[in-house]
């Protein structure tokens, strides 16, 4: 599908995989070769396109995928993919490898609509005016349904940066040139201009003085600079060699630490979840062992292979 291609160069670049994106459609193939050349629509074709990621940001084979599939930490879509509740592929699912991500893990054999429970729209609107303290029409609604965590984190963004799809495509994406005028139409007979005019150096703890002027007053703000944070917050690499050295599968946000030091845990257990424009999936326990050293907390943005884990 011609969004599905879009989409996944979008991805790609934010997750840093832009300069691989000839790679990343290879794996596209691979990752559909192995996911049984299921028909690729929404959500499938996602689903196809979150293996292929993870494929390239791990240097995964398709040999090495079945191989390894019992102790990596694969995206959560491809899991639900293979637990039957997208619903139930033509031609059936393919083995060994649906049995090795589950792991044991229960899965459907029918529809998975046939034993869902009928949808309360009028309680989910209630629920999301309870969360979010206002009311939503029915496309709000709908999208939370469908959608329940990217609705969660669209909404957080909209209440933090206001109404942003007022602002140019570019703009919105790159930012704002220096000396550049913007016109944004908040409504009709409601506008105003914007002028970038300068930025300043970093003030010391990751954020930067950012002049501008509106409709013709001089404002300024401040805002964090992502690349400055970047080095606040560097890592130590997950050793390849060491089986209990847990590295991060992919760049993103860690939104739950599952484990503390000194904690027990099996092979296969859930030690965190890692969320990445749009993926999330559970980064598991390679082994069985105690926890040693948990090198990460709930909110940290990671890049792939940094350390998360010691289990020894």
């Amino acid at each position: 599908p011609g969004g599905q291609y879009t989409n996944l160069q979008f991805q790609a670049f934010s997750l840093g995989l832009g300069e691989q994106f000839e790679q990343v459609k290879k794996k596209y193939v691979e990752a559909n070769r192995l996911l049984g050349n299921v028909v690729k629509v929404t959500p499938s074709s996602k689903i196809v396109g979150d293996l292929a990621q993870f494929m390239t940001q791990n240097h995964l084979t398709p040999e090495q995928v079945i191989e390894k599939a019992e102790e990596l930490s694969f995206p959560a879509s491809v899991v639900e993919f293979f637990k039957g509740e997208i619903g139930l592929p033509y031609g059936g699912f393919p083995e060994p490898l649906r049995t090795k991500v589950l792991r044991g893990k229960d899965s459907l054999n029918e529809r998975p609509g046939a034993s869902l429970a009928p949808l309360d729209f009028d309680g989910l609107a209630r629920d999301l005016k309870a969360k979010f303290g206002r009311d939503f029409d029915e496309r709000d609604v709908m999208s939370s349904a469908m959608y329940p965590k990217v609705f969660d984190d669209f909404e957080h963004f909209r209440s933090l940066y206001g109404p942003v799809d007022k602002l140019p495509t570019r703009v919105f994406l790159t930012g704002p040139d220096i000396s550049e005028l913007i016109k944004v139409e908040l409504e009709p007979g409601k506008t105003i201009y914007i002028k970038m005019l300068s930025v300043s150096e970093s003030i010391g703890d990751g954020r930067r003085e950012v002049f501008f002027e509106m409709n013709g007053q001089l404002r300024s703000l401040l805002v964090v600079d992502k690349e400055a944070s970047k080095t606040l917050h560097s890592h130590p690499k997950a050793q390849k060699d060491v089986k209990g050295s847990v590295g991060c599968p992919m760049p993103g946000d860690l939104v739950s630490v599952d484990v503390r030091e000194g904690d027990t845990v099996t092979k296969g257990q859930k030690l965190a979840t890692l969320s990445a424009m749009k993926m999330e999936m559970a980064i598991t326990a390679p082994i069985s062992g105690r926890v040693k050293k948990v090198h990460v907390t709930k909110g940290l943005k990671v890049l792939g292979e940094d350390l998360l884990f010691d289990i020894e």
